[in-house]
């Protein structure tokens, strides 16, 4: 089994190979986003199940729970006439929260692997550039770059780029630092956990010094934060930006 750059596993590669592309591969990350999908889906299917004007079941108060949120959310930060924004931006929401939690049941986060995040910028660069050339037409939005000055038109293009790159990196870096801060927390307290019972005498100490028991709670009460919170903060993040982005274009 092969590992790439970004440390995801390498299940199986095509023997054919794209000219642009390269080869195909079916990766760590690929068969975990596919589990996201099936979760989120699965999850979408049992809400909206059997749902009723009057009398309605607990199911459906969670649903309409979720989706009058994400309705203030969008329109709060944008404005109605980016309605038709809720579904991308709660999906988007979604698959990041479930991505970033999923490392609770031991499989590797897909946002821990940058060509998650790089795809989702690059949607949401699209769509900025969508609205700014819908403000201001094609003319105007490339004479933007030149403002105030031609002199500053490299640097625009710099800015213009940057966007995307940084709204990926900073949600990559925060859930990979939290994922490489939970593997050195777990072989500390397991060095830690046989250092301390290794001193007692015997063959107890011999066995209990091979029990990591040190890592039993301690992970899991840091993991409320590395994993919940930090998880749900970044997710909320990402989303946040991605409103503010797209309505700042809309308004030339």
């Amino acid at each position: 089994m092969e590992v790439n750059i970004s440390g995801a596993k390498i299940f199986y590669t095509f023997p054919f190979e794209c000219p642009i592309l390269g080869k195909f591969q079916i990766t760590e990350t690929l068969v975990v986003s596919w589990i996201v999908m099936i979760l989120i889906t699965g999850l979408c299917i049992f809400l909206t199940r059997d749902l009723k004007v009057e009398n309605i079941s607990k199911r459906q108060a969670l649903a309409e729970f979720i989706v009058e949120k994400a309705n203030n959310f969008v329109l709060g930060n944008m404005s109605e006439k980016f309605r038709y924004m809720i579904p991308f931006v709660a999906a988007l929401f979604a698959t990041s929260v479930v991505s970033n939690l999923i490392s609770l049941i031991g499989l590797r986060s897909p946002t821990a692997d940058l060509s998650t995040e790089a795809a989702w910028a690059v949607i949401v660069f699209i769509m900025i550039t969508k609205e700014k050339i819908k403000a201001g037409g094609i003319g105007g939005y490339l004479l933007g770059f030149t403002q105030p000055i031609p002199v500053m038109t490299p640097f625009n293009i710099l800015s213009e780029l940057a966007t995307p790159i940084s709204m990926a990196c900073r949600h990559f870096g925060n859930i990979l630092s939290g994922v490489v801060i939970n593997a050195l927390i777990y072989g500390a307290l397991a060095v830690a956990s046989s250092a301390l019972l290794g001193l007692i005498p015997g063959i107890v100490g011999d066995v209990l010094a091979k029990i990591p028991i040190l890592d039993v709670g301690v992970p899991a009460v840091l993991s409320v934060y590395f994993d919940w919170f930090s998880g749900c903060m970044q997710a909320f993040i990402f989303c946040m930006l991605t409103t503010m982005y797209i309505q700042n274009a809309s308004e030339g």
